[in-house]
């Protein structure tokens, strides 16, 4: 998955916000001054481009919908955080995340209950 610019993250925020949409569309959430729907136009194609939207003609114009999800996005950023900044650890993830108190030693536990069931559930 390509990585996109910060710009075409924000857009691409707003398109997975409203699903299948034109240019106009995404310009007209953003704040006064509105950018230009040819500028976001630009951003499209750009998004069109690295795989991460797909378009047909609706009109005199087109429509546009993702062909990434949300998630599917967040997971290959994660991974991209992992590697660059926790030397590819996902054990130092988990314990800045324990330091941080984002993560209890309970949620933990829970976790490693739930994956016991699930891994149980499939050998039986």
């Amino acid at each position: 998955m390509e990585k996109l610019t910060s710009k075409e993250e924000e857009v691409m925020e707003l398109i997975w916000q409203i699903g299948q949409c034109a240019p106009k569309d995404v310009s007209s959430l953003y704040p006064e001054p509105q950018p230009s729907a040819n500028a976001i136009a630009q951003v499209f194609q750009a998004l069109e481009k690295k795989g991460y939207l797909a378009h047909e003609p609706k009109g005199r114009g087109f429509v546009y919908r993702p062909i990434v999800d949300k998630q599917a996005y967040g997971r290959g950023r994660l991974s991209s955080v992992i590697n660059r900044f926790f030397s590819d650890s996902y054990m130092s993830v988990v314990s800045a995340l324990m330091q941080e108190e984002k993560v209890t030693e309970a949620d933990l536990l829970q976790y490693l209950a739930d994956l016991k069931r699930k891994d149980e559930s499939k050998e039986g």
